[in-house]
Formats: structure tokens, C-alpha cells, sequence
């Protein structure tokens, strides 16, 4: 048995730029529409206008929690110039959570900008800092009764995501590639650059103080972990690694109210480097191996660099077409994160990845959702899984059959 601490979230997560649809005045729309290799987000899942009917299917479901982001492109479609509609349409989200008994997780920035703020030189621009700090204090007046928010998502990657964007203009003939979908025997990705990721850090700084005053709300931010592991001979290069690729972020977080925990897989590191993904069967659609231990490993990490900052995860999932496989790592990945929290870690909540089937920033194909949509039609499926996590979150226990593998309790 591990005893959850009262309170503890069960939920889903979601991006604006992935489910709402048309989100044309963002710096990733503007790449849509000039890269080769991407598709084109479009119409999305159209969840900027159905997004009632999607946290009403995990209301219903069972789930007492849902991550969502604001976006800034439409918030500031323009420097200086406020959208008192769009700061409307996202309190109506989160009265709408509110009222379904889903605590709102609000994101402010998951990897998309308004295009201008791209276009003065992003975040290495002299008025990056200046800029993020100003659309924040305008969005506060619409977070009331929100308890958790998180600054960025992934800085890591979202650093990553700016360093490769100065690659591709470098090399325009060159194929976009994703940085969330690695794809089969796929080389390593290279290292976000240090200074993009000394201003993310700067910038979340400069805004989790006043975020705390003036919500009275849990402020953090997320990290993507790779769980990384060392194999004989490659201590020293984990250290290296693990620095500019998440630990920069995660001492960062110390002093947060808490540290979001983004898992999926694990990889193995040399004296070499990063080791590529073999070609396996049971690889996931995005080439990921399947290894639901990840989050234990990237838990305890977490756990050590942050120095006892309180853990959420924010996202954890698998990139697959069968949903029973997706109950499986999911059951299998709470059975390891039950093990943190009885080791004494404290852990939040958990947060699946992702509410929905989305766009995966330049791709269509890879499927984390619990619920199916119709691209033509909009037409929410739930899956088996959803009502299968809605079942943990009211029973707590785990069960891929009749037999109860796990079991919790509240406290």
C-alpha cells in the first residue's frame, strides 16, 4: 500500500498550440507554413472551442485534475496590445474546470510565442525578459482559484526547440525534424545552447515571485526528463549530459512550490555520449523504448538535484495505437512511482500525457491520448483507457485484469 497525500491530483495534460486549432499569430505557425517535412497544425482538435466537452469527459471519467496552457499569441497578438477577449476565453476554461471539480494546472508558455516576439530575436532578444514579464502580469487578473501554475514547459526542450530553429535558417534545404519524435535509429539530438538556456532560466525567475504574491498559487515550472543512466565507463559523460540537458533547469527550481516531471523513456549513456534507440519492436510510434521504469529514475533525480523540491508529474505517457499496451506502461509506470513516494519522496499528483490524440509539433501520426478524436468531425472517442485511469483515481488501485496489482491510500 502507498499512502497519497490528501489532495493528490489525477489528471491529464494538454498544449494550446497542439489541441486548440489556428493559433496563427505563434512563431511555430509561421514555421508550419515555410518548413519541408512538417504537417501543418490547421484546425487542430478544434479544442478552442470544445474545450468544455473535453474536460467534461475527464470530469465524468473520474479525474479531479486537468493541465492546461494559455496562449501568449493570442493574448498579445501584437507588443503592448492586450486581448481582453482571448484573457475572457481562458477564464471561462478555467471557471469551467472549476466548476467540473477539475483543479486547473495552467501552463503560461508551452514552446509557442507570438510571432513578433520571434521576430525581435525571441528569447536572445534585449527585451525577452521585459516582454515575458509584462504578458504574465497581464494574464494574473484571470487566474483566481488556480493553486498550481507552471511558468514554461520543458525549458529544456524549449531551448532545444530554439537552437535547432537557428540550425534549420542556416540550412533551409534541410528537412524539419522534431524534437519529440525521435523516429527509428534516429541520431542523438544535439545539446540546447547554454545561453538560450541561462535566459529561459532567467525568465522564469523573473516571474515566479510575483506569480506566487499575487495568485497565492504553487508556482514552478517543468522538466523533460531522459532518465538517463551510465554505463561502466560513462560516469563523467552523464555528468556532462545530464548538466546542460536538464540539471541547469532543475537547480533552477530549488525554491520553487513544486517541479513538474515529465517522463517517457530512458536511455543509456557512454564515455561517448548519448546512446541512440535501437531499432526494437516494441519501440513506441515516436521511436521512445519501452521502459515505464523512466519515471522512477527520473523521479529520484529530480528529487536529489532539486533537493527535496515537492514532485509533480506533469506528463507521462507512450506514443501507441493500442490502448491496451497504454494501460500496461501506465500501470507499470505507477507501480514505479508508488515506489518513490514509499521511499519518502512527496509527490503531487499525476498527470497523463496526453488528454487527447493531438499534433506532436510537425506531426500527425503519434497517438498519446486517452481520448480518440476525428480529425473531420471533431468527434471526441474516449478510449478504454480513460475510464481505466478515472477508475485509479476513484478507487486507487491498479488492476490490468480483475486482480488488484497496487493499491493506495489517502492521507
Amino acid at each position: 500500500m502507498t499512502n497519497l497525500p490528501k489532495g493528490f491530483l489525477w489528471g491529464a495534460s494538454t498544449a494550446p498550440h497542439q489541441i486548440e486549432g489556428n493559433n496563427v499569430n505563434s512563431d511555430f505557425w509561421a514555421r508550419e507554413q515555410n518548413r519541408a517535412g512538417m504537417e501543418r497544425s490547421g484546425d487542430a482538435i478544434d479544442s478552442y472551442h470544445r474545450y468544455a466537452e473535453d474536460m467534461q469527459l475527464l470530469a465524468d471519467a473520474g479525474l479531479n485534475a486537468y493541465r492546461f496552457g494559455i496562449e501568449w499569441a493570442r493574448i498579445e497578438p501584437s507588443p503592448g496590445h492586450i486581448s481582453k477577449a482571448e484573457l475572457a476565453h481562458y477564464r471561462r476554461m478555467i471557471q469551467t474546470a472549476l466548476g467540473l471539480g477539475l483543479k486547473p494546472v495552467i501552463t503560461l508558455h508551452h514552446f509557442t510565442s507570438p510571432r513578433w516576439f520571434a521576430e525581435e530575436g525571441g528569447w536572445m532578444g534585449d527585451r525577452a525578459i521585459e516582454r515575458f514579464t509584462a504578458y504574465v502580469d497581464a494574464v494574473i487578473g484571470i487566474l483566481d482559484g488556480v493553486e498550481w501554475i507552471c511558468t514554461m514547459n520543458e525549458p529544456n526542450m524549449l531551448a532545444l526547440m530554439t537552437t535547432m530553429g537557428r540550425m534549420a535558417e542556416q540550412q533551409k534545404d534541410k528537412k524539419w525534424l522534431s524534437p519529440t519524435v525521435e523516429g527509428e535509429a534516429r541520431p542523438v539530438l544535439p545539446n540546447p545552447d547554454i545561453d538560450i538556456s541561462r535566459r529561459l532560466v532567467e525568465a522564469h525567475h523573473a516571474v515566479r515571485g510575483f506569480l506566487r504574491e499575487r495568485t497565492g498559487a504553487a508556482v514552478g515550472w517543468t522538466v523533460a526528463n531522459q532518465a538517463l543512466v551510465a554505463l561502466p565507463g560513462g560516469e563523467e559523460k552523464l555528468r556532462e549530459v545530464q548538466y546542460v540537458r536538464e540539471n541547469i533547469f532543475l537547480e533552477a527550481a530549488q525554491g520553487d512550490d513544486f517541479i513538474g516531471v515529465q517522463s517517457y523513456s530512458s536511455q543509456n549513456v557512454t564515455a561517448e555520449g548519448i546512446v541512440p534507440h535501437p531499432v526494437h519492436p516494441d519501440n513506441t510510434i515516436v521511436g521512445n523504448a519501452y521502459r515505464p521504469d523512466a519515471i522512477g529514475i527520473a523521479v529520484r533525480h529530480t528529487w536529489n538535484v532539486t533537493q527535496g523540491v515537492p514532485v509533480m508529474i506533469t506528463e507521462n505517457g507512450i506514443a501507441t495505437a493500442d490502448d491496451d499496451r497504454r494501460i500496461a506502461y501506465t500501470t507499470s509506470a505507477l507501480q514505479h512511482l508508488f515506489k518513490t513516494m514509499d521511499e519518502g519522496i512527496d509527490v503531487r499528483g499525476y498527470l497523463h500525457w496526453s488528454a487527447l490524440d493531438n499534433y506532436e509539433w510537425g506531426h500527425w501520426e503519434p497517438t498519446f491520448g486517452l481520448i480518440a478524436v476525428n480529425r473531420e468531425t471533431f468527434e471526441r472517442h474516449p478510449k478504454p483507457s480513460l475510464a481505466w485511469l478515472g477508475n485509479v483515481a476513484r478507487t486507487g488501485s491498479l488492476s490490468l485484469t480483475d486482480e488488484v496489482t497496487a493499491g493506495v491510500t489517502v492521507s
